[in-house]
């Protein structure tokens, strides 16, 4: 990992932008994980955006709380959340202080510490795959809710950094309606992936919970 342009970290000005502006333009660049192992690094293929309070697919969307409240402090910090009691995803705080806009990191193709993210992904069934959707990549970086609050723009010695890369063309990028999103958000087109990238994850639309029928009441 030589030094070069493509190397610089990005600064907080580049996450101080409408979410709609940063997301696409993260396509390309390099995400940085620091560990005690050795880093592991990877070029980010999709990624989906989320406005805050005035996107009803957001965690912000019904005002602050504790698992949220990184969302609504100084942008280029991360956001982790934990879901369906076993994934960890992590996201990137966009825009102004207080609005609670973030990106999704949804995919990626790692090209460093290939054997690091391996070791936490052993069902990959190649390269392609240890990243691809925003559970794998969490889990091939090693993030989980230790990393909440992070500061992407701190420095070479933080557990996570952006640096420039090489940002992708705006032909080579393509967008559609955001994964499992339902209700009033789910035609919003707020996903962003690089065309024809393996390491981008399939498409799947919104499949509302359904309570198990077979449960027994309480009290029977």
């Amino acid at each position: 990992m030589t030094a070069g342009p493509d190397r610089e970290p990005l600064d907080r000005s580049f996450f101080d932008r409408p979410v709609l502006e940063v997301a696409p333009d993260l396509l390309g660049r390099l995400l940085v994980r620091r560990t005690p192992d050795g880093p592991i690094e990877l070029r980010l293929t999709e990624v989906e955006a989320y406005a805050g309070p005035a996107d009803p697919g957001s965690h912000a969307y019904r005002g602050r709380t504790d698992r949220n409240a990184v969302m609504f402090g100084p942008p280029g910090h991360a956001y982790v959340y934990f879901t369906y009691g076993m994934w960890h995803c992590l996201n990137l705080v966009c825009g102004p202080e207080d609005h609670a806009s973030g990106v999704l990191l949804r995919a990626g193709e790692v090209r460093h510490g290939h054997e690091w993210a391996h070791r936490r992904r052993p069902k990959a069934r190649n390269d392609h795959e240890l990243a691809k959707g925003p559970a794998r990549l969490a889990t091939a970086l090693g993030v989980d809710r230790r990393l909440d609050g992070s500061d992407v723009c701190a420095g070479a010695d933080a557990p996570l950094s952006i640096l420039t890369g090489h940002p992708a063309r705006p032909e080579q990028i393509l967008s559609g309606p955001r994964t499992g999103v339902g209700g009033e958000g789910a035609t919003h087109p707020w996903r962003f992936w690089i065309d024809g990238e393996p390491s981008v994850s399939p498409y799947r639309a919104h499949t509302p919970r359904r309570r198990d029928s077979t449960r027994r009441q309480v009290g029977t």
